[in-house]
């Protein structure tokens, strides 16, 4: 069996170690040298270029992603050329196209923020007075780890971003929404293969540090059963009312008063579920490689009771993680070090450190000891 993954990063490279205990053969295509997965990269290319897929997708038994961002003309060149693909184009536009992900997940009737398309200054300003006179304004396409994101407070708030959109031939129009008054970040994941089996990955709690995911809790601290219920169904009705084939992240707000609203959805391996690696009875990278292979999927328990990821943002600069790795492994032994092969750089995320155990409060406190000998 052969996985090509297209793109190069972190998660391509996590999906190397299970790949080869599953005897699976896994080919990368790279956006350049030298990136996470370079160790899979059997090619170099621009993934938004139809030849240059085509030619790495046609030695593959089924190509999967390690992000969301190949063009819908690409992978649907691939389809007409009977490829197997997965998550498909239809699937994925709605992970790359935020307007499109809240018209279709309205349609299922999914929780979500009260949302809005605008295409002006005037459009903005009359869904502001509607909603209290502050929103969140998004970019449909192309944003992550809080970019192409802002609070608005003024009709006039986004106009860089609608003559931006005047610019492009394309038009098209901002996303904006209510803002949600939320108690805490939710992340529900799970897996469906194409023949239609579903698992569950128990609800986590993510943290977030500037925009970008600094913790995830697993599970989600004092989650009511009524919650993890309701977080679990939710989850499979999106997989599969959307087609998802591989691994969903559907990232959510708990509000005050209790409900879980939909924010964004990843379909391919997520940040919220990098613990599954030393945490779960199957880890979301294999779980993602017998999804899109058509394999029984695994199961998803915590093995030890709790488990906690705190992503490395930044590291060392100046010097390599690795020549931290001695004096973080003799302080935390219980603790187990991921990275990613990138030069520190501030902000980046070039790493992260998992635990699990019976005590939630011991291995969080044990993974932020080891965190701070990567700052």
């Amino acid at each position: 069996m052969r996985v090509g993954v297209i793109g190069g990063g972190q998660l391509a490279r996590m999906m190397i170690a299970p790949a080869v205990e599953l005897g699976v053969e896994i080919r990368v295509l790279a956006e350049q040298e030298g990136m996470s997965a370079a160790l899979a990269a059997t090619a170099v290319g621009d993934y938004r270029d139809i030849d240059t897929v085509l030619a790495f997708a046609r030695d593959v038994d089924v190509i999967t992603f390690d992000h969301e961002h190949v063009p819908q003309e690409v992978l649907r060149a691939m389809a007409a050329e009977g490829i197997a693909v997965h998550p498909g184009a239809d699937a994925l536009r709605f992970a790359q196209d935020k307007l499109d992900m809240r018209q279709r997940l309205t349609e299922l009737g999914a929780p979500q923020p009260d949302w809005a398309a605008v295409t002006n200054a005037a459009e903005l300003g009359a869904f502001l007075d509607a909603h209290g006179g502050r929103a969140v304004v998004k970019t449909a396409r192309g944003g992550y780890d809080g970019k192409g994101v802002r609070v608005v407070d003024n009709a006039n708030g986004a106009d860089d971003w609608f003559a931006a959109l005047a610019e492009d031939a394309r038009g098209g129009a901002l996303l904006v929404e209510e803002l949600v008054d939320f108690t805490r970040e939710l992340a529900q994941q799970v897996a469906r293969r194409p023949s239609g089996q579903v698992v569950a990955y128990p609800l986590v709690e993510t943290i977030q540090e500037g925009g970008v995911c600094s913790e995830v809790l697993a599970p989600a601290p004092g989650a009511s059963a009524e919650l993890l219920a309701q977080a679990e169904a939710l989850g499979v009705a999106i997989a599969e009312g959307i087609g998802v084939t591989g691994m969903l992240a559907v990232e959510l707000f708990e509000t005050r008063d209790g409900r879980i609203l939909v924010n964004e959805l990843a379909m391919r391996p997520h940040n919220s579920g990098h613990w599954t690696q030393d945490g779960a009875v199957t880890s979301q990278f294999e779980q993602h490689l017998r999804a899109v292979l058509d394999l029984p999927l695994g199961g998803t328990t915590v093995t030890a009771g709790n488990a906690v990821m705190l992503n490395i943002l930044g590291g060392p600069l100046g010097e390599t993680l690795e020549s931290r790795f001695g004096a973080a492994m003799a302080a935390q032994p219980g603790v187990k070090i991921h990275t990613y092969g990138k030069e520190p750089r501030p902000g980046r995320k070039v790493g992260h450190v998992n635990a699990a155990g019976a005590d939630a409060d011991a291995i969080l406190a044990a993974a932020r000891a080891a965190k701070t000998f990567f700052a």
